[in-house]
């Protein structure tokens, strides 16, 4: 079977990102790992920061011909040291930077505030806030100048939650939120020089893990796929039937990163999540049992 980073984009095709160097947080398993593998066939150099030292080298070995343009750097994005050392560690080995990508994050698996007491609650938002929040803006943080000498681009992964409700609990929808509002206060800050855009992406089968303070940290998302597959439950969005492949949400990040394809887009969010903004009324409120 062919990898994705051979079937999305041969080469013998048009690439979009030829010569560019990329930096993605959280990018040894799930959409991460599936952003690096595109970059790669889209002609990109790519550096890609995670604490699993193990999934690194997987990564690595699943980029075959292309791993030698790949720098695995191991860290934590709640570390600014790290951030600093994987930013300098791409342009040490590849010269530059264009492209960075903040995409390390946490679920809370729908912990509503009904389920949670005061302590888990200022647990749960310490945590969630430290990985999904200030991962992003330390990320940003350490690689702006390069960026700016590149006049590069900037795009965070973002979520349905992002914009609307039960996507996941408070806490989730709280982080994605704010994300949001770093998206377009960059654009503001980092303009001309630097595009900032975000892509606010549906569920998806991954890796994706919870808080570990909540003990979700052994939970997977894609677990939660499998059992709604078995019992044969559909998602409640209009494109019931789109993939929730990784791979498959991974061209809008090539296009926010090109030049030539999106010079001029900066502060916008593209919604990658099968329509749930046009899904209607189908569910009565959270709350009716309370």
């Amino acid at each position: 079977m062919a990898t994705p980073a051979q079937s999305t984009a041969p080469e013998t095709a048009a690439r979009w990102l030829d010569g560019d160097v990329a930096l993605i947080t959280g990018g040894a398993n799930g959409l991460g790992r599936a952003i690096a593998l595109r970059y790669l066939a889209e002609g990109a150099r790519v550096a890609v920061l995670d604490r699993d030292a193990e999934q690194l080298a997987a990564l690595v070995d699943a980029a075959g011909a292309h791993a030698n343009r790949v720098l695995a750097v191991t860290g934590d994005v709640r570390s600014t040291k790290d951030l600093h050392a994987a930013v300098a560690g791409a342009v040490e080995r590849f010269g530059k930077l264009d492209i960075l990508v903040p995409n390390a994050g946490i679920w809370d698996y729908h912990r509503s505030l009904t389920r949670l007491t005061g302590e888990e609650l200022a647990e749960a938002f310490d945590e969630v806030f430290a990985v999904n929040v200030k991962g992003y803006l330390l990320a940003v943080e350490a690689a702006w100048r390069e960026l700016v000498a590149t006049r590069g681009s900037i795009i965070m992964t973002l979520s349905n939650s992002s914009f609307h409700t039960n996507g996941g609990g408070p806490v989730y929808t709280a982080s994605k939120h704010a994300c949001l509002g770093l998206v377009r206060e960059f654009a503001y800050e980092l303009a001309p020089k630097v595009r900032v855009n975000g892509v606010a992406c549906g569920g998806m089968r991954t890796q994706l893990r919870g808080p570990e303070s909540l003990g979700l940290d052994e939970r997977r998302i894609e677990a939660s796929f499998a059992r709604a597959e078995a019992a044969g439950e559909r998602p409640h969005v209009p494109l019931y039937d789109a993939s929730v492949e990784p791979e498959d949400f991974t061209g809008t990040y090539v296009l926010l990163a090109s030049r030539r394809n999106s010079g001029n887009i900066t502060g916008a969010v593209v919604p990658v999540d099968g329509g749930i903004a046009v899904r209607g009324f189908r569910t009565a409120a959270g709350g009716a049992d309370l």
